[in-house]
């Protein structure tokens, strides 16, 4: 009996295998929904033949199919925040793995059925909710790539403490986004007077580089703190602030 007992404690997984077996469940669910979003993107690209999104007329889809691609939307943002409240058991992780979900690039998909984009600097239309974003397809990467960082940093550390600065670190962080929003949807809020038909009609001839990389550097700022506290505090020193 004490072998059988034994020998059953030493089969249970350890907290660690635990966590890496559930950021891999998430990643492999990321990567799949990102293969779905592709080819959703690329079925509709077809159906109204902009493959390529940058050229006149860049947005016919009106009407019900209109309608339609809003809601997917809506609905794809709510799938992977639930994503991150299944996976997650504190409010830290959740956001780690929406994070993570989120931030997977779907443009690799993209280019393996359709062959676009060309480069990372072809312009791509990346939202339609408020407003349609505009942006080069470097630009929603790097995003993507510096929210797979933070979340895989804080759902695979047990133990990463909340200290100073941590809400300045993440009011910096909002307002990148908050201006990384600005920037994609810049020219569709100027055409917003002429109304909704003008606003589908843009197509932008600048990216605002310098104002995005400094946006990019304030959305680095939780990711930065949480790599210093996981990395400053070893765990033998932290007594909370668990996942």
């Amino acid at each position: 009996m004490t072998s059988l007992s034994t020998r059953r404690r030493s089969l249970k997984a350890s907290p660690s295998t635990r966590i890496r077996a559930r950021w891999l469940l998430v990643v492999t669910f990321a990567a799949s929904m990102a293969w779905v979003e592709a080819a959703c993107v690329y079925y509709l690209r077809v159906v109204v033949d902009r493959v390529e999104p940058y050229q006149p007329d860049p947005l016919p889809i009106r009407g019900i199919l209109g309608e339609v691609e809003l809601v997917r939307e809506g609905a794809t943002l709510l799938m992977l925040a639930i994503t991150g409240m299944l996976a997650g058991r504190r409010w830290r992780a959740r956001l780690g793995y929406a994070a993570l979900a989120f931030g997977f690039l779907y443009y690799v998909f993209l280019r393996i059925m359709s062959g676009w984009p060309d480069s990372l600097f072809d312009w791509d239309i990346l939202f339609l909710l408020p407003v349609p974003w505009w942006g080069p397809v470097l630009a929603p990467v790097c995003i993507g790539l510096l929210m797979i960082v933070w979340g895989t940093l804080v759902t695979q550390w047990e133990r990463i403490p909340v200290i100073r600065f941590w809400r300045a670190s993440w009011a910096l962080g909002w307002t990148g986004m908050l201006l990384a929003l600005g920037v994609f949807m810049a020219d569709s809020i100027r055409a917003l007077p002429a109304g909704l038909d003008t606003v589908r009609q843009v197509l932008p001839t600048a990216f605002n580089w310098p104002l995005f990389i400094v946006a990019l550097l304030l959305m680095a700022t939780p990711l930065a703190h949480a790599g210093w506290s996981a990395f400053a505090f070893r765990p033998r020193s932290i007594s909370s602030a668990s996942l």
